[in-house]
C-alpha cells in the first residue's frame, strides 16, 4: 500500500492536508497507485480509507483557525475530481461525510453540530442512514426508522439502504422519526451494539463503495446525540444540490482517467489495422482525433462542475454570513442540473470511445477498462438526466419552479 508521511499520524498539527500541499499530492498518488489492486480485489479499500483518516482529510473544509485544511468549496470539488481520477470509489465513500461537514459549517451556532465537528477535526468520518425502500418518492421522507424513548435516553430501530460510506465510517447520522412523527437525526457509533452495516452492494459499478444495508436494532442513543429537525432555524432551499454536484464531480474525475487510459493504449500499441492511414497507432490521425475529443470532454466536464461549485460556494457563504440569498441557491441548482445533463452523456460516450483506440485487446477483462463505463452508468443512475432536462425545460419555457428536494 502507498504511504504518506508517518508524522501525519504522530503530530496532530501536521496531519491536516491543505489545498495544494505536497502531502495532499502524496496522498492522492498513494491512492492511485493501488487503485488497480483494489479493483482486482487484491487489497482492501479499507487501507485507502485508513490513509485518509490518518491524514484527517475529512477536515479539509474546516477553517484553519479550527484545525482544518481551510479549503474553499470549489477547492473541495477540485479534490473530489482528483480523488475520482485516482479511484472513483474513494470520493464516493466520502460523499455523505463531506455533505455533513457542509451542513455543520452552516449551523455552527448549534452546540451539537459544533461538537460533532470536533470529531471531524480529530479525523473521524461520518456516514448517513437516509434511504428506505418503502418511501413512495425517492429522496422524500424519513421512512419507518423510529426513535423511541428509553429511560432518560432513546433507542433506534430501522433499516437503511444504499448507505454509502457507513461500512468505513466512525459515526452514522440516521434520519428517523419519534413516535409523534417528529423528524430527527440521531448520531450513532458504527461499532456499538445493535448496529449492523453489511457490505452487500451488488451494483455493476462503484463496487467498492460498500453501498449496502444498515440495520439498527435497539441501538442506544444518548439524548445529546439527537437533533430535532424542527429546531434547525436555517431552512435552506435546494438542499440536495451539493450531493448531486458531488456525483457529477466524480464522473468528471473518471473522465480524466478515461483520457489517461486511452492515451496509454495508443502509446503502447505496436501495430495498426492494414487499412489505417498510418502504420503506427500513435501517428494515426483518426486515433489522435479520438483522444483529442476525449480530452475535450473531460475539460468541459471539469469546467462545468467547478463553475457550479463557484455558485454553490457563494450560496453557502451567504448563510454563513447570516444573509441567506435564495437566488444564489437557485443559480447553483440550475448550473448543477445543466452540468449533469451534459456530463452524463459526454462521459458515457467517452467510456465507450475508449475502446475505439485500443483494438480487440482492450476488451480483455484483465485490462479492466469496462470499469469506467460501469462506474459512470452507476453514478449517473442516481437521478436520470431525463428528469433533470425536463425540469430545466419547464423552468426555461414556463417559469416553473425547480424541484426543491431529491437531487436538485
Amino acid at each position: 500500500m502507498g504511504k504518506i508521511d508517518t508524522n501525519l499520524v504522530a503530530d496532530p498539527d501536521a496531519s491536516i492536508i491543505a489545498p495544494g500541499s505536497p502531502a495532499l499530492t502524496r496522498l492522492i498518488d498513494a491512492i492511485a497507485a493501488d487503485a488497480a489492486a483494489r479493483d482486482r480485489g487484491s487489497i482492501q479499500t479499507q487501507e485507502a480509507i485508513d490513509l485518509i483518516r490518518a491524514a484527517r482529510l475529512g477536515a479539509f473544509r474546516l477553517p484553519k483557525s479550527q484545525g482544518g485544511g481551510g479549503a474553499s468549496l470549489p477547492q473541495l470539488f477540485e479534490l473530489i475530481i482528483d480523488l475520482a481520477e485516482a479511484d472513483s470509489n474513494i470520493p464516493h465513500i466520502l460523499r455523505n461525510h463531506f455533505a455533513f461537514v457542509e451542513k455543520a459549517l452552516r449551523t455552527r451556532h448549534n452546540a451539537k453540530y459544533a461538537r460533532w465537528l470536533g470529531d471531524v477535526r480529530e479525523g473521524r468520518l461520518f456516514g448517513l442512514g437516509a434511504s428506505e425502500l418503502g418511501i413512495q418518492n425517492i429522496g422524500d421522507g424519513d421512512g419507518a426508522t423510529r426513535l423511541d424513548p428509553k429511560g432518560g435516553d432513546f433507542v433506534l430501530n430501522g433499516t437503511k439502504y444504499y448507505s454509502t460510506g457507513n461500512f468505513y465510517s466512525d459515526y452514522i447520522l440516521v434520519n428517523g422519526k419519534t413516535p409523534e412523527g417528529e423528524a430527527i437525526t440521531a448520531r450513532i457509533s458504527v461499532g456499538q451494539d445493535g448496529v449492523n452495516v453489511d457490505d452487500d452492494w451488488d451494483g455493476i459499478g462503484q463496487r467498492f463503495t460498500a453501498s449496502g444495508t444498515t440495520t439498527l436494532t435497539d441501538v442506544a442513543v444518548s439524548r445529546d446525540d439527537v437533533l430535532y429537525i424542527a429546531d434547525e432555524d436555517v431552512k435552506l432551499p435546494f438542499q440536495a444540490t451539493f450531493p448531486q454536484l458531488y456525483l457529477t464531480a466524480i464522473i468528471a474525475g473518471i473522465l480524466r482517467s478515461v483520457v489517461k487510459d486511452a492515451s496509454a493504449l495508443v502509446k503502447r500499441r505496436d501495430r495498426n489495422y492494414y487499412h489505417a492511414v498510418a502504420a503506427r497507432p500513435a501517428e494515426d490521425p483518426l486515433l489522435l482525433q479520438t483522444i483529442g475529443s476525449l480530452s475535450s470532454a473531460a475539460y468541459v466536464a471539469e469546467a462545468s462542475v467547478l463553475r457550479a461549485a463557484d455558485a454553490l460556494g457563494a450560496a453557502f457563504q451567504s448563510v454563513i454570513d447570516g444573509r441567506l440569498d435564495t437566488s444564489l441557491f437557485q443559480e447553483a441548482s440550475l448550473r448543477t442540473a445543466k452540468s449533469k445533463v451534459v456530463v452524463d452523456e459526454l462521459a458515457l460516450n467517452a467510456a465507450t470511445q475508449l475502446f475505439d483506440v485500443g483494438g480487440a485487446s482492450a476488451a480483455k477483462q484483465s485490462a479492466r477498462l469496462d470499469r469506467h463505463w460501469r462506474n459512470i452508468r452507476t453514478i449517473s443512475s442516481h437521478n436520470p438526466r431525463s428528469y433533470k432536462a425536463r425540469a430545466l425545460g419547464d423552468y426555461i419555457v414556463n417559469g416553473a419552479a425547480l424541484p426543491s428536494i431529491a437531487f436538485f
